[in-house]
């Protein structure tokens, strides 16, 4: 394997540092840093960039939309689906959270409720026929703008001011919210801060990007299931139920089993035809939508930034990512509920609220042009979300023990997410690949 670049020590994002007292008031009085409208796209898209890697951002779900690594070929691939702009993230209303940041609270709840302190809150409940809630529910944070509060040649910081009652959605409290993304040579980072500011309130956050590391130009298959996959630490796995519900069950992923990402890497499409992956990511689903728990406090303490939790690669680009973080959970899926068929004509037909399937068109930055062989869609299979992220859920399951983790006061400190993303060449998987585009 060659290293792109090889950095002593990975740049740290400043910490936004907030008293236990803090209020409205007080956070509204810190310095705001002017947009840097510049570096601002004609497609209203806000671009940054370090040595080998150059990224797009918008403040629609504080999303990233595009990506570009170049691959062992020479080629310079856009790495992450999206729109070509930025007004039409709103506009779609295909929505499978695009690349933004879910919240307030990531992932699912279960029946759409949960207890703090023996009061009981109803969220939004927006998925499986209104049987749970979904990444914060039908206007969850990826659903709104975001305010610019910095923006850099190679930093963005983005913010978000959710109200009591998050807008409909059912959270308490006033949550206040920021997001920096910052490239550095061949690194993407993430840091995200939330503060409730007036009442006891579960935040988790996440990353719900899309990857396809050959940006949809592999001329062999449009699809990511030969993408090698290893999650050392991944030995637990929270059980869902058919509608991919936590049951409250830790289930062990025995090695060579469907779910053994952590004996040795593997083909995301290693175990695709076997029946003991159908029903694995919800009833009559084959591939994955699972938590897997980060079980690398056991062998003593554990310094996020110098291992990483997760390696993909493809081996087409010969791109690989190493994902760090300071999270105790990742959850990967499979894009199982991508069609791949045409566009619809009027891309209104498809709602987010009555059906998880639906179409993803190409961006220009991708695929192929002038062949019908190859609709420019993503596929079922054709990508795959990593989500960095606590116990999903763990607001329902007091025995986990995950409450200091997610639930969060005025008398508290912050909710923080860190995570880095590595990018390096991997010229031992890509050996025999010849193929450029």
């Amino acid at each position: 394997m060659i290293v792109l670049k090889n950095l002593a020590a990975a740049a740290l994002l400043p910490l936004l540092v907030l008293s236990q007292s803090v209020t409205l008031s007080t956070y509204a009085a810190l310095p705001i840093i002017t947009g840097n409208g510049s570096a601002v796209r004609p497609d209203g898209k806000y671009v940054i960039s370090s040595e080998g890697i150059t990224g797009y951002f918008i403040p629609y779900g504080a999303s990233i939309s595009n990506l570009f690594i170049e691959d062992v070929h020479g080629v310079e691939r856009d790495i992450v689906l999206g729109f070509d702009n930025a007004t039409y993230y709103s506009e779609s209303r295909l929505h499978p959270h695009l690349n933004g940041v879910p919240g307030r609270y990531a992932n699912r709840i279960k029946n759409s409720t949960f207890e703090i302190d023996d009061v009981t809150y109803h969220t939004d409940p927006n998925d499986n026929n209104k049987n749970d809630t979904l990444h914060g529910g039908s206007n969850g944070w990826d659903y709104r703008n975001w305010t610019v509060e910095a923006h850099t040649t190679d930093s963005i910081t983005f913010s978000l001011v959710d109200p009591d009652g998050s807008l409909g959605m059912g959270f308490p409290g006033e949550v206040l919210a920021y997001i920096t993304y910052t490239l550095t040579p061949y690194q993407w980072h993430l840091r995200m801060t939330a503060l409730s500011t007036t009442k006891k309130t579960p935040i988790m956050l996440s990353s719900h990007t899309y990857w396809n590391l050959d940006g949809f130009q592999n001329p062999t298959t449009p699809l990511a299931l030969n993408y090698s996959l290893f999650l050392p630490y991944a030995g637990l796995r929270t059980e869902i139920d058919n509608i991919e519900v936590p049951t409250g069950n830790l289930l062990g992923n025995k090695k060579g089993s469907v779910n053994d990402w952590w004996s040795a890497p593997k083909q995301l499409g290693a175990n695709i035809t076997s029946a003991a992956l159908l029903g694995n990511c919800g009833y009559n689903c084959t591939g994955y939508d699972n938590c897997y728990i980060l079980n690398r406090d056991a062998q003593g303490p554990f310094n996020w930034r110098q291992t990483p939790v997760a390696t993909l690669a493809s081996p087409f680009s010969g791109i690989q990512v190493d994902v760090y973080t300071d999270q105790d959970a990742f959850q990967i899926y499979t894009c199982n509920n991508l069609n791949g068929l045409p566009y619809p004509t009027t891309p209104n037909s498809v709602s987010p609220l009555t059906t998880r399937t639906g179409t993803l068109a190409l961006k220009e930055t991708q695929g192929f042009f002038n062949d019908s062989s190859r609709p420019r869609v993503a596929k079922k299979y054709g990508c795959v979300v990593m989500e960095v992220e606590d116990w999903i859920d763990g607001i329902n399951y007091p025995e986990w023990g995950r409450g200091g983790r997610q639930v969060f006061g005025p008398g508290d400190g912050p909710y923080v997410l860190e995570a880095r993303y590595e990018f390096l060449l991997n010229q031992t998987l890509a050996a025999g690949v010849d193929e450029t585009v």
